[in-house]
């Protein structure tokens, strides 16, 4: 398991970036600290590390996945992630274009608010 947390978190990092991390730790208590390695070795170390899709193609698919099954809160951190993934905004509003026609408009709609919101408070930071 080790190698699996250790990959898991170098795919973290890359996908989500330190900071973001670095927060996410910071806050593990012993409550959450098996769920957080997890979701490391599993989501991170497992899926994210795997090479059998592209990066940017995995950015797409969780966006979309997230809209369609109404799990808004986490949308922001994966539009913030598509700035190491490779995943453009054009990429982003053809998942939600998918989002809209098999899983509902008003889930599309409420994703793509969240991320012209999220684009415009990482353009503001640069």
């Amino acid at each position: 398991m080790a190698d699996r947390t250790e990959i898991g978190m170098t795919t973290r990092r890359a996908v989500l970036g330190d900071a973001h991390v670095d927060r996410a730790e910071a806050a593990k208590t012993e409550l959450d600290a098996p769920f957080q390695s997890l979701i490391t070795e599993a989501a991170w170390g497992t899926v994210w590390a795997s090479d059998k899709i592209s990066r940017r193609e995995r950015s797409m698919l969780t966006l979309a996945l997230l809209a369609a099954t109404g799990n808004f809160e986490e949308i922001p951190m994966h539009i913030r992630a598509t700035a190491n993934t490779g995943a453009t905004k054009s990429d982003v509003i053809e998942a939600f274009q998918h989002v809209a026609i098999y899983a509902g408009v008003p889930k599309a709609n409420h994703a793509l608010k969240l991320a012209k919101q999220t684009y415009q408070e990482m353009e503001a930071a640069e």
